[in-house]
Formats: structure tokens, sequence, C-alpha cells
């Protein structure tokens, strides 16, 4: 069993827990209430902000400049995708940027950062890595069971994309590499990562779902 494999294994109870959250069922079926998707875009354009900034500092930290070159396409390329998606959503719904995090944005932000900051190289790859792979894999899922048409469509298809794939199969190997050249004790602090990481995605959309904001 390689390391990611190892990941999934442990995570998967929460995978399945954001499959079946009623956020990504609704969105699925093209129900999901306006103001709960609109709250999701806002926050996550305020998360990709800080996610970019990860990347870049995962780069500066990386064994090869293969690797660093990699993340910094991702930080520069695959979030200006996104972007361009929330800006399709921004325009098309006509909502409103957010100033200011929401708890389980901010949260998971902060954790990334420090993370990515103060620990090595193979733990800050892991605790990135849930944002490529989770979503990949509900994009796909979605995808798979979407109402048509649905509003939310350009969502789907990004997440589901073929090249979107590409960079989390990347990822995955980077991250399985980076495993393999790690001590037992490494390792178990990169699974620690990932399993936080991961559960931080659920919280994001529950925060979305339920139109969480801070209570004082």
């Amino acid at each position: 069993m390689s390391f990611t494999e190892q990941c999934w294994q442990e995570t998967k109870p929460v995978y399945d827990a954001i499959l079946a959250h009623p956020f990504n069922r609704e969105l699925a079926a093209g129900t999901l209430a306006r103001e709960r998707f609109a709250q999701y875009v806002q926050q996550d354009s305020l998360y990709l902000r800080d996610y970019a900034r990860c990347l870049a500092l995962l780069a500066a930290k990386a064994p090869t400049s293969e690797i660093a070159e990699d993340l910094l396409n991702y930080a520069r390329e695959g979030i200006a995708v996104e972007r361009a998606l929330h800006g399709h959503f921004f325009t098309q719904f006509n909502i409103v940027h957010a100033e200011e995090a929401t708890p389980a944005c901010f949260a998971y932000t902060q954790f990334l950062l420090a993370v990515v900051a103060m620990e090595s190289f193979p733990v800050g790859l892991a605790a990135v890595l849930p944002c490529f792979w989770i979503y990949r894999e509900v994009g796909l899922h979605i995808a798979e069971h979407a109402a048509a048409p649905n509003p939310y469509m350009p969502w789907i298809e990004t997440y589901s994309d073929e090249a979107f794939g590409t960079s989390v199969e990347r990822m995955l190997e980077i991250t399985n590499e980076a495993a393999a050249a790690s001590s037992a004790s490494v390792r178990e602090e990169m699974l620690k990562a990932f399993v936080a990481s991961s559960r931080c995605e659920w919280m994001f959309w529950d925060s979305a779902y339920r139109q969480e904001a801070w209570p004082v």
C-alpha cells in the first residue's frame, strides 16, 4: 500500500461524509440554495489566496527544481482557473466579495499556513494534498450523478476535468516520493496533517451550508 493509499483508507469515513453532506447532494441535484453557494464561493475565494501562498512556500522547500516548478505552476495556473470559476459565479449570481473569513475558513487556512511554514516539506505537502485530491474525487462523483440542467455545472466541470485530474495525479506522485524518502515518524506526522486537512474540507462545506458566521 502506498502512503497516499494509506491516507485515503484512514480518511474514507470523512470522504463519505463529504459526499453525503446536503451541500454536495443538493449541488449535484441543482437544488442547492443560492445563498449557501454564494457563501461557499465567497469563502473559497479567500481560501484560495492563502492556499496559493502555501504552494509557493512549499515550492521554496522543494527538494528538486522540477517539484518546485510544479508547485509554482499549480499556485499560478491552477488557482487562476479556480478564480475564473469564482468570477463566473460572482457575476452570474451577483455575489459580493466577502471581507472576512468565517471560522471554518479561518481555521483551515491558518492551519495550512502554519504547517507549511513550520513543518518539513513532506508534512506540508500532506497538508495541502486533500484540497487537490478530495475535490477531484467529489467532482468526478457529482459529474456522474448531476442533474441536467444544473446551475452549478461550471463548478462540476472544473473539478471533474481531465487536466485537473492530471495535476492531482502529479501531487499524489510527489507526496508518495516524499513519504518514501522520510522516516516513519515523519510519515506519521504527514498522515496526521492529511487527516486534519480532510476534516477541514468537510467543515468548509458544512460552514457554507449552515451560513456560519462569527458568534461574537
